[in-house]
């Protein structure tokens, strides 16, 4: 059945569903069907109606209202500015045409939302507009407004471009044979540039696209024939958002690829502000620029968000769905389900399968479940971590020991997870007065990720959630933190006599405002260096890590060798990668257990042990795939 037939089928079914309302279009746009009516008033009392019709359908719905029907957004605030409360403290609405939505900021969204929700339709009755409520951030994040005003003003063509993503995931399907493999173009016996490539005869879809931060071998093998057009793959799916697994997405934009990106919401944030950052800090290090930020853009407009626990058609024969990973926010286990029953297939990106501070356990729940590629960052038999409250005790003793001595402590770490975690440990210490009169500085991105994390408190753990809204303690703005925004500021942290801690990106030190502390600081034995996150072999945090005692440095184009004398420790424990117990255990407590289990994302070492031990302890059939291999599932 073609297209334009399958759209006049499901046209007939809804309007048999939704008698009293007048349908006048329905179309796909991406993976979501959209349904175009005329008095979508309606629909303010028949949620549970839409329910039943999406389950029936086995699409996702869209109601959008008819243009028409909408009040102009100007009229819209003020009407709704009336129908809300005051006390509800509105601070802003952002309004999406892409969907029809109105997003309303407001600082008790309870109020806005009203008792069992009779606010929100009578908002949708006067304006036309869905409402969406929203708390406002306790801080403004650039990245989120910069991103959704782009979405905005690009709405039309994004219009079109998934009008035609659309019809590329349900043109049928016309082969009979059935088979599934994965090649592994990164990220195999390595950590960095992770990408795999997942084909049916339908379908082509890159799970990740990411950079080796090391410098070495920095891209993974997207010229093999499989990928080739890069037009004929069907999906791009983004676990989560650090660079060595999206770092090279927008370049795929560049040899032609127009298709989709798959990821949550505040993956795709993230990925823009890290993406962005990779291009500023290439150029200012004199590293080759591999793309420009009209890519980060392109890739932008193709975009397709999507919460945990959402199943959504990403081509003719696979369905995809998203859990939570516990590794950084909105990071994925990506859940791949294959033809009508054929095959299930999950990719853990990095996972955590602990709970911490900021983040649930990744999760093991999965209707069905065959084959599981998961990270072995840390698969080797001794790869043990310490309790998280053992390593928070040994990174303020650290910190003691130093202050004491009048020295400062520079953390190198990334901007986007690691950071937060050990904000969140610090300003404990402080309020506890654990640690008393120090300052906390942030540099580098780490203030504005920090900002993101609040835009989206849904990702965070329950009990981080309600200390900063139920209980008015949000550990994000303590006054304890100190933003360092120029290089002014930095240069007045590194002269200062005073003790502090200073944390900057980046977390591997290749590159970022951190090479600015360790080059001024490096050679004062009163100060130290704490490494709280994974150094990949090749990065300059690895050799310092190692005991290098002089390790040369490029800025500008000009080479200097830097003595350290600075005190060199790692505090393990606040990684957000699984440590050898958690990966074990994770096998053990998935619902489905899997018949394949494929180790990737560790040291060529770590993969094989993982596997082995897996296989021995669980008897579950295992590989550590080499790059370049393909593995045939069925």
């Amino acid at each position: 059945m073609g297209v334009d037939e399958y759209l006049s089928e499901l046209k007939r079914k809804v309007a048999a569903s939704l008698p009293s309302v007048r349908v006048k279009n329905v179309e796909f746009e991406g993976p979501v069907l959209v349904i175009y009516v005329e008095n979508p008033q309606e629909l303010a009392e028949s949620g549970d109606v839409i329910k039943k019709l999406a389950k029936d359908l086995r699409k996702r719905i869209l109601i959008r209202p008819d243009p028409k029907s909408l009040k102009p957004p100007e009229e819209a605030k003020e009407i709704i500015r009336q129908i809300v409360p005051e006390d509800a403290q509105v601070t802003s609405f952002f309004f999406d045409h892409e969907n029809g939505e109105v997003i309303i900021e407001a600082e008790k969204p309870g109020i806005v939302i009203g008792k069992q929700g009779v606010m929100l339709r009578e908002i949708m009755k006067a304006v036309g507009w869905s409402p969406k409520v929203m708390r406002t951030p306790p801080i403004k994040s650039k990245t989120v407004d910069n991103v959704r005003q782009f979405l905005l003003s690009s709405r039309e063509e994004r219009k079109e471009i998934l009008k035609k993503i659309g019809v590329k995931i349900h043109r049928g399907s016309f082969h009979e044979e059935k088979w599934v493999r994965v090649t592994f173009l990164g990220g195999s016996r390595e950590v960095g540039r992770s990408c795999y490539l997942l084909q049916t005869p339908e379908s082509k879809i890159l799970i990740d696209c990411g950079v080796n931060v090391s410098n070495i071998q920095q891209s993974p093998y997207l010229y093999v024939p499989e990928l080739q057009p890069l037009d004929s793959i069907d999906a791009v799916v983004i676990t989560h958002a650090h660079l060595d697994h999206c770092g090279l997405v927008p370049i795929l934009y560049k040899y032609g690829y127009r298709g989709p990106i798959y990821l949550t919401p505040p993956t795709r944030d993230l990925m823009v502000l890290l993406q962005l950052d990779f291009i500023e800090v290439g150029a200012r290090e004199g590293n080759p620029v591999v793309y420009e930020s009209n890519l980060v853009r392109e890739a932008l407009k193709h975009t397709i968000t999507i919460d945990y626990g959402v199943v959504t058609d990403i081509s003719p024969d696979i369905r995809l769905t998203f859990y939570n990973a516990g590794h950084i926010l909105g990071s994925s286990i990506a859940h791949f389900h294959i033809g009508e029953g054929l095959y299930n297939i999950a990719f853990s990106g990095d996972f955590k399968f602990e709970r911490t501070r900021l983040f649930d356990k990744a999760e093991t729940n999965f209707p069905r479940l065959e084959a599981l590629i998961m990270e072995a960052t840390y698969g080797s038999g001794n790869d043990f971590q310490p309790a998280r409250r053992e390593a928070e005790e040994r990174l303020i003793s650290i910190i003691k020991e130093t202050v004491d001595k009048k020295g400062k402590v520079l953390i190198p770490t990334f901007a986007v997870g690691r950071s937060q975690e050990v904000m969140i440990a610090l300003e404990e210490a402080i309020r506890t007065k654990k640690l008393e009169g120090l300052t906390v500085y942030l540099d580098g991105m780490i203030y504005e990720a920090t900002a993101i994390h609040t835009a989206y408190p849904e990702y965070l753990n329950t009990h981080l959630r309600d200390m900063i809204f139920h209980h008015g303690l949000n550990p994000f703005i303590s006054e304890s933190f100190t933003q360092v925004d120029s290089s002014s500021k930095r240069a007045d942290v590194i002269d200062e006599a005073e003790p502090s801690v200073i944390l900057a990106t980046s977390g591997m030190l290749n590159g970022g405002p951190v090479m600015e502390y360790f080059r001024h600081l490096a050679g004062d034995e009163k100060n130290t260096i704490v490494f709280v996150g994974y150094q990949a072999e090749g990065t300059l945090g690895r050799r310092i890590q190692k005991g290098w005692k002089e390790v040369p440095l490029t800025s500008n184009g000009r080479r200097e060798v830097v003595e350290v004398k600075m005190n060199v420790e790692t505090v393990d424990g606040f990684s957000g990668h699984s440590d050898r117990r958690q990966l074990m255990n994770y096998v053990r407590a998935l619902s489905s257990r899997p018949e394949k289990v494929i180790t990737v994302h560790g040291d060529e070492s770590k993969c094989l042990d993982l596997a082995s031990s897996i296989y021995k302890t669980y008897k579950i059939e295992t590989r550590a795939p080499m790059n370049l291999e393909t593995i045939r599932f069925v």
